[in-house]
């Protein structure tokens, strides 16, 4: 199968506007932007020998290495200290997920935005759940406002930031049924455009059918969220996709190692599950300059 990075710049854009405008440009349904999230420095730089074209960090996993649980609950000082990191150490174009902007408030994710454009990042993702328990999501007109508050706040930066709106509608199981729900991410879609997305995220659907209606009606490239099981890149690029995460998956596995490692250590007092562990040289030597 034909390398999906295969056109990627052989030398990363040197700026942060460049980087932006490149990241802007990777996403393509023709060749879908393949993100595999990380949450540290050390994963970053892992994924970058991947020959991966951008990096995006997973706000499960940078809450769960910090000690706390995700769903808004790390807060935008770690949060942003994280992706300052995290840019400092790759060439390559950052995209960080701050989840719902760390703030209550269009002015709140707006600084927030602010400090996560100082830190380096080029494209965030901003989401609609409500976790104040009013509904499953956010009313359209707040979150709207959100993402405007977001746009000025890259504007008054000077970067092109790519805004991927996050709309958890298939997440949440919001709508009657399918129609109903295809629908209202569509709407929520065009309203988060016009407040200033540039692309739409929609986790918790990867069915090719359901997502080429959804891509067929919008304006700007869709992403979504993978893991085993689900359709592969070039599946996904031609049901209309033009960007693929990872999301927490990878942060997962990684802690599952953890437990299966533990667990054989102090039951069998074995050590198979770390076999395959990246030698101790080379992964010391990902983190030197």
């Amino acid at each position: 199968m034909t390398d999906i990075n295969e056109s990627a710049p052989a030398s990363p854009p040197a700026t942060q506007h460049e980087k932006a405008l490149a990241f802007h440009a990777l996403h393509r349904a023709d060749r879908p932007l393949a993100l595999a999230n990380v949450w540290d420095v050390a994963g970053a730089r892992i994924v970058a020998e991947a020959g991966a074209p951008a990096i995006a960090t997973t706000s499960a996993g940078v809450a769960w290495a910090l000690g706390t649980p995700d769903g808004g609950k790390l807060g935008r000082a770690l949060a942003v200290e994280l992706i300052a990191r995290v840019t400092a150490a790759v060439a390559l174009p950052v995209t960080a997920d701050i989840e719902d902007g760390f703030a209550d408030s269009p002015a709140g994710v707006g600084e927030t935005v602010a400090a996560v454009l100082a830190a380096g990042a080029v494209g965030i993702n901003l989401e609609d759940s409500d976790r104040s328990g009013r509904a499953p999501l956010l009313p359209v007109d707040e979150q709207a406002a959100r993402l405007a508050a977001a746009r000025a706040a890259a504007d008054a930066a000077g970067i092109p930031l790519y805004i991927n709106a996050r709309i958890d509608s298939y997440l949440r199981g919001v709508g009657a049924d399918a129609e109903a729900r295809r629908q209202e991410t569509l709407d929520r879609a065009a309203a988060y455009v016009a407040a200033g997305a540039s692309g739409v995220f929609v986790p918790g659907l990867t069915d090719p059918a359901e997502l080429s209606a959804i891509a067929a009606g919008l304006t700007v490239p869709l992403n979504v969220l993978v893991g085993a099981g689900a359709p592969t890149v070039e599946e996904l690029g031609k049901a209309g996709v033009a960007r693929v995460s990872l999301g927490s998956a990878v942060a997962e596995s990684a802690y599952a190692v953890v437990r299966r490692a533990a667990r054989e250590l102090y039951r069998q007092g074995s050590y198979d599950e770390v076999a395959e562990a990246i030698p101790y040289p080379e992964l010391n030597a990902l983190l030197n300059g």
